[in-house]
């Protein structure tokens, strides 16, 4: 899965989940820091990225309009803060709820991801 890490992760993130076999990117690394969400999830689309946030309010709609403009994206993860950690401690249920996720039933879809004790 190749996965692009929205504005609020870091590159210790991104270098986690490649550490899990994750072909992982930050906004930052594809010079998007800043840039509309829009922007953001063309941006995944177009590279084959899945797109990885916490920001599910403006993520659902945009997902949506992108597939009833006649669009193709790879997915959207939700990491809900009330569930993951960004801070260092939480890298490791980040890594472990995106591999269980099956890249192939992403298409076009926005889905939550489960804690590992919760899945």
């Amino acid at each position: 899965m190749r996965l692009l890490l929205d504005e609020m992760y870091g590159d210790k993130l991104a270098q986690a989940l490649r550490d899990q076999g994750i072909d992982a990117a930050t906004v930052a690394e594809f010079g998007m820091a800043g840039r509309p969400d829009a922007d953001v999830l063309a941006a995944a689309a177009d590279g084959g990225y899945v797109l990885l946030t916490e920001n599910v309010s403006d993520f659902a709609r945009l997902g949506a309009e992108h597939v009833a403009a006649g669009r193709h994206h790879f997915g959207v993860l939700i990491a809900l803060s009330s569930r993951f950690s960004r801070r260092p401690a939480g890298y490791g249920a980040i890594a472990t709820a995106v591999v269980a996720v099956a890249a192939d039933q992403l298409d076009d879809r926005l889905v939550y991801l489960e804690r590992p004790n919760q899945a």
